[in-house]
């Protein structure tokens, strides 16, 4: 069955986490991606642990679907097969610190010299202007600079991180949108285009609550652990064995979750939290009057009672209990796959559900330079000459038996 970017050509010029989800996503939708690894360390988490059999599993479950061309860019022969593949691509994703692409000759208006019609995207910390734009930026700098860290945790704490890489996913998330609008207009046009975005301002556009609160009112978001600014209950709250999450955040829901789940019909007329904004004046008290009767029963018993009373609620799952639970198990959330050299294993499945087939794991992740001669036969290159350029580390592969120059 075709997908729906089959025979778009991407250069992946990326590393780490923002660059390779937004090609990773790209190459599951399709496209062939063909990703260009320094010699000879690759891509930064190639490092990362676990590994297998020498092969970093956090890098194979990123970068599926990929080929792999290890180059080493200072040298002239290694920029000139980058010009080469970028001649022919579709899109080029890079996320170096800005001046990096324009140093090594391979920026946008390099590239467009030779590809007119060319989507070049640039992932970077702080964007290609502005007074922040030479610093380098990773996912926990743009989340403490876009505000994100001083709004998470709990209150009067120091500081947290969200618990994932979150400024690196919506960066990628942001490139990837705006890289399909931009293929989906050169269709129409056949114009390419420019595009870049950066982490700090990728996560700045997710705070959409906390902007209309601050622009509206002046209010300035702080940590407020697991409670929700605008409504309550809507929160975790302890049970007599862990954590139960509750959103009775309508009046309808409030009702039924004092009536059906708590028990505690009084608190309906409970001046305290007759209103919403009662409620969230009073939230202390509420969370000691609610933790009071679910410290009787273990959390199962309190997700059962939510349930039937149909009031949103859940358990506070561990990372092992969100993979394997029976519902992520039935929704196909963990597919297996081969690799080389991991072997079997096990990878996130596709969170979209179709009709028709969208995305699909198709291949394992390469190892570094797995297809760097394939790639230079592509491109017209001869044993020899290939051969050669391996014996003088202009390219990489490796696992490939070192074969002499002629």
């Amino acid at each position: 069955m075709t997908l729906p970017l089959e025979g778009v050509k991407v250069l992946d010029f990326t590393a780490v986490m923002a660059g390779p989800y937004c090609t990773l996503m790209l190459a599951d939708m399709g496209a062939e991606v063909t990703k260009i690894e320094t010699v000879p360390e690759g891509d930064g988490t190639r490092r990362f642990d676990p590994k297998v059999n020498g092969e970093s599993y956090c890098f194979a479950v990123l970068n599926r679907n990929k080929r792999s061309v290890a180059l080493d860019m200072k040298d002239p022969r290694g920029k000139e097969i980058f010009l080469k593949l970028a001649r022919d691509a579709d899109i080029i994703v890079e996320n170096y610190r800005p001046g990096v692409t324009r140093k090594l000759g391979v920026d946008y208006d390099s590239i467009k010299a030779l590809n007119r019609d060319v989507i070049y995207a640039s992932i970077s910390g702080f964007g290609q202007t502005g007074p922040y734009s030479r610093k380098g930026g990773f996912d926990i700098i743009a989340q403490g600079m876009s505000g994100i860290m001083t709004m998470t945790g709990e209150a009067g704490g120091r500081p947290a991180k969200v618990g994932i890489a979150m400024n690196d996913i919506a960066a990628g998330s942001t490139a990837l949108y705006s890289i399909l609008g931009a293929y989906i207009k050169r269709l129409k046009t056949g114009e390419g285009l420019y595009l870049e975005t950066s982490l700090m301002e990728a996560g700045l556009a997710w705070t959409f609550w906390e902007a209309g609160a601050y622009f509206g009112g002046g209010e300035i978001p702080i940590a407020t652990g697991t409670r929700h600014r605008r409504s309550t209950p809507y929160q975790a709250y302890r049970t007599r064995d862990a954590f139960v999450t509750v959103g009775a955040n309508s009046e309808k829901l409030w009702t039924a979750f004092c009536t059906q789940v708590l028990e505690r019909p009084e608190l309906l007329e409970d001046s305290r939290f007759k209103e919403l904004s009662a409620r969230l004046k009073n939230i202390d008290e509420l969370e000691r009057e609610i933790e009071q009767v679910f410290a009787q029963k273990p959390t199962g018993h309190w997700v059962k009672k939510l349930d039937a009373a149909g009031v949103p609620g859940g358990p506070v799952f561990s990372y092992d209990q969100a993979l394997e639970n029976e519902h992520s198990k039935a929704r196909k959330m963990v597919v297996e796959m081969n690799h080389p050299k991991i072997g079997r294993m096990k990878v996130l499945g596709n969170p979209v559900k179709t009709s028709g087939e969208l995305a699909r794991s198709r291949a394992p992740a390469p190892w570094l330079g797995q297809h760097s001669s394939e790639v230079l036969k592509g491109l017209g290159y001869s044993a020899e000459q290939i051969a050669t350029l391996f014996a003088e580390g202009v390219v990489y592969d490796k696992y490939r038996e070192a074969v002499p120059a002629q």
